[in-house]
């Protein structure tokens, strides 16, 4: 019979690309699902994966087992859910994907009161882009997702997910103390075509979101430093190396060489929880939807 733990750890790897990756999201060490895939491999008689450079491979008996395993964990999800709905006490693991904001001005608090409230409930989080943790909850490698869309880029959720909005994040413009716009009230999108800007790399949210709102107003961003955490994108903008737009969000205060200034229209990024319709029921679930709402920062 085949152990749900390995196909577990084989489903990680095709999920998220990596053993290492697999081993991060199952809070195992690397070696640990390396060896549960090596006695998968030796009770099917079947290589699984492939050297691939530094990285591996899936075969397509992998591929194959990887579909089934999928099954197997709706399943036991399943069943888990009318435990757990019959003992009507939220409990269990909880895995949760945040994006990094998220991880950091919201998730502390929210992961902390469900200690507290539910003792049996064993709520887990993995810092993951917003991008990719949907893609995570459907594919059924997390139970949870706390992620963003922007006003003119909405996020779509894919069939067999739901989702509950948290609450609306505000973002400013952030400056040098001693630059032209700094003391203004607020500032029109068209006043910054000359700017020099500093944002996160492509391919994440925030990037895209405000290369489509400049070009839109009619400004091709210049952008001079690219970094993944605001608290950097803060520190070199206090350099005096550019401007930010930054969310409210886990942003923190301010170093006295940077202060904020509103955009006009005030860009507005909104927070949702998703996870797997079928695990709709979990009172897990809706506890968690309801400690992320609450401590939300109004």
């Amino acid at each position: 019979m085949l152990d749900l733990a390995r196909l577990r750890a084989l489903h990680a790897v095709s999920v998220h690309g990596t053993v290492g990756a697999a081993a991060t999201a199952l809070g195992y060490t690397p070696s640990a699902v390396s060896q549960q895939i090596a006695k998968l491999e030796r009770e099917t008689r079947t290589t699984l994966l492939e050297r691939r450079g530094r990285g591996v491979a899936l075969t397509e008996e992998a591929l194959r087992l990887v579909e089934t395993a999928g099954q197997l964990m709706a399943l036991v999800e399943r069943a888990e859910t009318e435990l757990e709905e019959r003992r009507g006490v939220p409990a269990g693991r909880l895995t949760i994907a945040a994006f990094a904001s998220a991880a950091r001005g919201l998730m502390p608090q929210v992961l902390a009161g469900l200690a507290r409230r539910h003792p049996a409930l064993d709520a887990r989080m993995t810092e993951v882009d917003p991008h990719l943790s949907v893609d995570l909850v459907a594919k059924g490698a997390v139970d949870m997702a706390v992620a963003h869309d922007w006003d003119i880029a909405p996020l779509p959720a894919p069939p067999g997910v739901e989702q509950a909005v948290i609450g609306d994040d505000l973002c400013d413009l952030v400056v040098p103390a001693g630059h032209r716009l700094a003391g203004r009230s607020s500032v029109r999108r068209a006043e910054l075509r000359d700017e020099r800007w500093i944002t996160q790399p492509p391919g994440l949210v925030c990037h895209e979101w405000l290369v489509r709102t400049l070009r839109e107003a009619g400004c091709e961003p210049d952008i001079a430093h690219m970094a993944e955490e605001n608290p950097t994108l803060v520190a070199l903008v206090a350099a005096g190396l550019g401007i930010a737009l930054i969310p409210r969000l886990g942003r923190g205060p301010l170093p006295p060489d940077a202060v904020t200034v509103s955009l006009d229209p005030l860009p507005v990024r909104r927070l949702y929880a998703l996870w797997r319709t079928g695990a709709s029921r979990r009172p897990a679930i809706t506890a968690t939807v309801q400690a992320l709402q609450t401590h939300w920062p109004v």
